[in-house]
């Protein structure tokens, strides 16, 4: 995304985020639910850095109330969780007057640049629209993010690797790599561009046989996940994983997000043994 490639991003719909707000004098803040206390520090970064681009630090008017964040997202797992409480306070902020409703998407991806240093703004643009995008970091709004809704479901799932990644540090070894690797770098943001549009053809294909479609989406999985082993952002935990998956049946695998750790996502042929799908989420059934 930061390269320029466009993506297909769907949002997670059995994780969530909500933040909940009641008038009060002073500023104070509650973190519930599986994941909430996770958010803790994250929140007061975020709403500082709000108050920062609309030039209101100082202004005790608005910082105020009892804010209550609920969240069953990990931090740094690749599932969007800084881009959903970024949109979560920039919602706040719209409530509140300070910033308009069109505003919301820019405002938001600065808000998440707290966490990534630059952020794509696809996980941003998904937690605005919850639903499936075409998203393309360049152009007009309508030009960047388009809804797209598969005509067929796979058997497609995300699973946690039991490690968190780093997107900045992950950005950072991709930069490195396209330095010290200029025109290798080039091929793989072109491969990376012909996966998106692969598993985009796969995904909306009416008329083709059901194994011509799911050839060309294995072929658009593995396709992306060869970029991210070259990169260097599938190894480690990441990659026993991806290995562990493929053990038990997967058809294709890649990381998620910015990879490093974090989740992966996997394609099978068949729905899974039960002992298996336990461990997974699926993309498209909540």
């Amino acid at each position: 995304m930061l390269r320029g490639a466009p993506a297909l991003a769907f949002p997670v719909y059995g994780k969530f985020l909500e933040l909940n707000w009641a008038d009060a004098e002073v500023f104070s803040s509650r973190f519930l639910g599986e994941r909430g206390a996770e958010f803790q520090l994250l929140f007061t970064g975020v709403f500082d850095r709000a108050l920062e681009l609309l030039g209101r630090t100082g202004d005790a008017s608005i910082r105020r109330g009892c804010f209550e964040v609920e969240s069953t997202l990990p931090v740094g797992a690749g599932l969007g969780a800084s881009a959903a409480l970024s949109v979560a306070v920039g919602r706040w902020f719209i409530n509140r007057g300070a910033i308009e409703a069109d505003q919301l998407f820019d405002f938001c991806r600065e808000l998440e640049n707290l966490f990534h240093g630059e952020s794509s703004g696809v996980d941003v643009a998904v937690a605005i629209e919850s639903r499936g995008l075409h998203f393309e970091r360049r152009g007009s709004p309508i030009d960047r993010m388009r809804s797209f809704d598969p005509v067929w479901q796979p058997f497609w799932y995300i699973s946690y690797s039991g490690s968190r990644g780093i997107t900045s540090e992950c950005v950072a070894k991709v930069k490195e790599f396209i330095l010290l690797n200029p025109v290798r770098g080039d091929e793989l943001d072109q491969q990376m561009t012909e996966a998106v549009k692969l598993a985009e053809v796969s995904l909306r294909d009416r008329e083709a046989q059901g194994d011509v479609r799911f050839e060309n989406l294995r072929r658009a999985i593995e396709m992306a996940g060869a970029c991210f082993t070259e990169w260097g952002l599938a190894d480690r935990e990441i990659g026993r994983h991806l290995q562990w998956l493929r053990n038990s049946g997967a058809a294709a695998v890649k990381p998620t997000g910015s990879g490093g750790g974090g989740y992966a996502l996997s394609l099978w042929r068949e729905r899974p043994q039960p002992e298996i799908e336990n461990r997974l989420i699926s993309v498209f059934r909540s």
